[in-house]
């Protein structure tokens, strides 16, 4: 089988710090797959609050995760600090990829990388949207 392969830019437009906590390990005493996700998903809240935004409000536009894609490179454990980086790519009519990488702090070892495909998403009309042009400029690099 074909492995999944994710290709990233040399440059990310936002990193943050988070750390592994014990409710993050699973029975292999490593980060668990699934922690991993919802790290990355901590961190994808961060980067909108750093460019002023909510998941619910980008330029009063809200997004949904359409798709995910990661690649698991090494092990996480209990009490590492994970750097998170991200910048949004691939832009299409309704939406774009958040590209990121996780890496221990402390060695550089890198964890995982990933995309998180994601849609623009007007709420109140319960239909796709187009994607803001102040997003665009934002949040690229």
């Amino acid at each position: 089988m074909a492995r999944l392969q994710i290709d990233l830019p040399e440059r990310f437009s936002f990193s943050t710090e988070i750390r592994i906590y014990i409710n993050h390990i699973n029975y292999g005493n490593h980060l668990d797959n699934s922690a991993m996700l919802s790290l990355i998903s901590e961190a994808r809240v961060r980067f909108f609050k750093a460019l002023d935004y909510s998941e619910l409000d980008v330029e009063g536009i809200g997004i949904i995760v359409a798709d995910v894609a990661a690649q698991y490179k090494s092990e996480a454990f209990h009490g590492e600090i994970m750097i998170v980086e991200m910048v949004a790519g691939e832009f299409n009519k309704y939406g774009c990829d958040l590209l990121w990488r996780m890496s221990d702090k402390a060695s550089g070892r890198e964890v995982s990388r990933g995309k998180h495909g994601i849609m623009f998403f007007d709420y109140d009309q319960r239909q796709p949207a187009p994607v803001p042009a102040a997003f665009m400029v934002k949040a690229s690099v």
